[in-house]
């Protein structure tokens, strides 16, 4: 019988495992590569746009919600692409589903940005 890590094992191999999920999406994966170099480039801009932490943490986690839908919209395709490449309409429907999260979470972080750009230089 296997034995499981529990404690510190168990946090560190969980993190190992994590890390390695985050460099197999950035070798993999060209959208997460452009959304995260897109999230480098606003993390400096946040701090000047944002005025306070709650402005700071909104524009910062509303780049962050983009990087995790795109990490679990990309694991729902590996998956879909694992149990086969023919056509199925709920393969389909899973691949369309996980593509909407992302363009929702991109449009929730171009309102927050905008807005706060706009409330910024425009009012």
């Amino acid at each position: 019988m296997k034995r499981e890590h529990t404690g510190w094992r168990h946090l560190i191999n969980s993190t190992g495992y994590s890390l390695k999920g985050l460099k197999l999406a950035f070798r993999h994966e060209a959208a997460f590569r452009q959304e995260l170099a897109l999230c480098v480039i606003l993390l400096p801009l946040a701090w000047w746009i944002g005025e306070g932490p709650v402005e700071w943490i909104l524009l910062l986690g509303s780049c962050l919600l983009v990087l995790i839908v795109e990490l679990l919209n990309s694991a729902i395709e590996s998956v879909v692409d694992r149990i086969g490449t023919e056509h199925h309409e709920l393969s389909g429907r899973a691949k369309d589903i996980g593509s909407a999260a992302v363009m929702l979470s991109l449009l929730l972080a171009g309102l927050a940005w905008g807005l706060l750009s706009w409330q910024k230089f425009l009012s």
